[in-house]
């Protein structure tokens, strides 16, 4: 009777017959099964090792096929070869098949293509999400890590939840948009998209459904999709999600929690009202609909403050609030926050710590300095005074090249111009004209695969001249591909 302790991993994303055949031909190769070997019945290896018949079948093809073993009628399966010649020219693993097994999804090809068209030499990026390399406050990112030269701070790991000094200060800076937040009800993260990353695993079952407006940046994103989730999106108007329609949905597809972008949203840059907050958070309540609050575009206000977050005015603990650094002072830094009930944050944090074991102890300390020593506020003044001109600047060029060719909104805070297409034309089609052209463009369809008249337009990135050079041609694209 055949008898051995291995048996195959059923959760490994490699195939079970794969890890089948390369037992068998470690076996062979050390010497074990020599040749002459006859091999274990089919039905007997597939119960030992607790598979089907036909992975075992599969198995014996492929080392026939390499000639490593041979069956004869009468006689049973044998070893024939073992010669280090033979196994040396196996084929390379098909890496295609294991990286098709991942669980996690691989980005949208038209995303892959704007993360590596991002490094072009020259490339006019028009709808980069950030700031601008002159709107990142250099001098006193020097500054700052001058001071922290001079003081005795760590360089190890910090606790779970992140270092204590940022957190002290951003329950102060929390003070000031309203939201009141113990230091224990806050954890660092290295930027709000690992917070979605975190959420998605430790909180959410695989096939719950997630609530989100439609577009949105998350559609351009498979971070809840690689756990096993489903995104269901719910039309937007010009206050913001369309709150009537949230019961209704989470009815029909079993919600497990709305995502929401309330502050100058990605991408279409609409500012929820004060109004349309409290109803929204109002009704998450009555249906007991937990909802991520995603606030990173707040400090970004052009024209006026925004309403408050719809946190301050939580006092049942529904409301995970998720701020950052990366949009309004630095994405280098890595730097975002989760702030909500106590027990979430420490299981949230025992996850990170499985991750990564915490976010940059230097980042954070740079962070708690710029907090506390004035810097954030001094910043943040100018980079607002910078941005309302580069918005002014994006209007003023639309009026003139795309008054006939597209509609838009004036955004009142963020980086984004949610522009829709007048001409009907094939999006793809645009993409890759500009991208031949040196324009690198965000199409609507990566947030709303119906949204294939849009264009996010970002005026924080680019500059001022290739924002101009870059709105100019392409208005001749538009109008070349619609004839």
């Amino acid at each position: 009777m055949f008898n051995t302790d291995w048996k195959p991993n059923k959760s490994s994303p490699v195939p079970l017959h794969k890890q089948i055949t390369d037992f068998m031909k470690e076996k062979i190769s050390n010497g074990v099964w020599t040749i002459g070997y006859k091999l274990p019945p089919q039905r007997t290896l597939a119960k030992v090792l607790e598979v089907n018949r036909s992975t075992i079948v599969t198995a014996y093809d492929e080392l026939i096929a390499e000639g490593l073993i041979v069956g004869k009628s009468g006689s049973g399966t044998r070893v024939v070869n073992n010669t280090w010649k033979l196994l040396a020219t196996t084929p390379p693993p098909d890496w295609n098949s294991y990286v098709k097994l991942g669980t996690h999804k691989p980005n949208l090809p038209t995303i892959q293509e704007i993360n590596q068209a991002e490094f072009t030499p020259n490339i006019i990026r028009l709808g980069t999400g950030e700031l601008s390399p002159d709107l990142i406050p250099s001098n006193s990112m020097k500054e700052i890590f001058h001071l922290l030269s001079n003081r005795e701070i760590s360089y190890g790991y910090e606790e779970p939840k992140g270092l204590m000094p940022l957190r002290e200060q951003i329950t102060n800076y929390l003070k000031t948009i309203g939201i009141s937040a113990s230091p224990s009800s806050i954890l660092i993260v290295s930027g709000a998209l690992q917070a979605l990353q975190l959420i998605s695993v430790g909180l959410l079952h695989r096939g719950s459904t997630v609530l989100t407006e439609k577009p949105s940046y998350l559609h351009s994103l498979n971070v809840f999709q690689s756990a096993g989730m489903r995104l269901m999106g719910i039309p937007m108007d010009q206050e913001g999600i369309q709150v009537r329609l949230i019961p209704p949905f989470k009815k029909q597809q079993n919600a497990a929690l709305l995502y929401t972008i309330p502050t100058f949203h990605n991408p279409t840059g609409v500012l929820m009202t004060a109004d349309r907050r409290k109803h929204l958070l109002d009704t998450c309540q009555k249906e007991q609909l937990p909802l991520i609050e995603d606030d990173v575009y707040r400090e970004l206000w052009l024209d006026e403050k925004p309403p408050q977050p719809m946190k301050a005015f939580d006092k049942h603990g529904l409301v995970l609030y998720l701020g950052s650094l990366s949009k309004s002072l630095s994405p280098g830094l890595r730097i975002g926050w989760i702030v909500g009930p106590e027990p979430v944050v420490e299981h949230l944090a025992d996850i990170k710590m499985q991750t990564d074991y915490g976010s940059s102890s230097l980042s954070q300390w740079a962070a708690a300095e710029w907090f506390s020593s004035g810097l954030y506020n001094d910043h943040l003044n100018e980079v607002r005074k910078q941005l309302k001109i580069r918005r002014d600047f994006t209007l003023d060029i639309l009026n003139k090249y795309f008054s006939d060719l597209a509609v838009w909104e004036k955004p009142t805070g963020g980086f984004y111009i949610w522009l829709r297409l007048l001409p009907p034309l094939s999006m793809r089609k645009l993409f890759e004209m500009a991208l031949r052209e040196g324009i690198l463009l965000n199409p609507g369809n990566v947030y709303d695969q119906q949204a294939e008249q849009y264009l996010r337009i970002s005026y924080s990135f680019a500059p001022l001249p290739h924002i101009e050079d870059g709105l100019k041609l392409l208005s001749k694209i538009v109008k070349t591909i619609a004839k």
